[in-house]
């Protein structure tokens, strides 16, 4: 079976797992919550390399796992460099925000990038920017959404103190006939409805879940994976996690596994 190492500093890496688990057969899903640390997106970058160095190791050492996934935009940017080259015999994968695919969705040219602070202020979102196709005329709405992520991690994803936390990011987005909103975090997918509710109109919403598995799927087939049998998923968290969240994204209960890492 395909071992499949997953890590978020929360539950929105679940998303993720839960592409995996469409387009990925026959595999052994690892997955760590890491909340003791959440959210990352307000840590330093020296920070959240640490933790992610530190998880990647746990992961490999522990399960021996295929396949690396980091499923945070954060952890990404700051993190997945140093682990390719510490791991290069690992399939390694990372999450950037879907601005590519949201030029090629957008009809006004206006889009809207929804994302943590780290994830905007760092050199690899910088970077994607710089190199997006320049046939098209765009302009980027970039808004960093500091507290979002918590709010989601409470169970708080369709609350009215969350509605009122996203209001003020979407209006100037709404106003400026924004038709595309990147979701630049994978915990931002659990407030797509909200979204869309503020907006009051049809926003494409982009997240790269799906992406990330057709990718890993693609990759794992070139080593000789064979995509036919059952999936199993092992769950770990470092700290607290809301449980009632987790068997809302996986439609089912998972049991949960708190674990201490070492060095984090």
């Amino acid at each position: 079976m395909l071992k499949i190492g997953v890590f978020d500093s929360g539950i929105g890496g679940l998303t993720v797992v839960k592409a995996l688990n469409q387009v990925i057969q026959n595999s052994k899903v690892f997955y760590v919550a890491d909340t003791r640390h959440a959210p990352y997106g307000e840590k330093t970058p020296q920070q959240i390399q640490n933790y992610s160095l530190d998880i990647a190791h746990y992961l490999v050492e522990t399960y021996k796992v295929d396949a690396l996934v980091l499923a945070c935009n954060t952890a990404t940017a700051f993190a997945i460099t140093e682990l390719r080259e510490q791991y290069p015999h690992l399939i390694i994968i990372g999450t950037e925000p879907g601005v590519k695919p949201a030029i090629e969705q957008t009809k006004t040219g206006k889009i809207g990038v929804l994302a943590t602070p780290a994830t905007l202020q760092g050199d690899k979102y910088q970077d994607l920017v710089q190199r997006l196709p320049k046939e098209k005329k765009v302009t980027l709405f970039e808004q960093a959404c500091a507290g979002l992520v918590e709010q989601i991690e409470k169970g708080e994803v369709d609350s009215e103190s969350t509605k009122v936390l996203l209001t003020p990011w979407l209006l100037p987005m709404k106003e400026n006939g924004v038709d595309t909103i990147v979701l630049g975090c994978t915990h931002y997918p659990l407030v797509g409805d909200l979204i869309s509710s503020i907006l009051c109109r049809d926003v494409v919403l982009i997240d790269t879940g799906l992406a990330i598995a057709k990718h890993l799927l693609a990759c794992s087939l070139k080593k000789n994976h064979q995509n036919v049998g059952n999936n199993h998923l092992h769950i770990e968290v470092t700290g607290d996690i809301n449980e009632e969240s987790v068997r809302t994204i996986l439609g089912k209960t998972i049991n949960i596994i708190p674990i201490s890492i070492s060095n984090s």
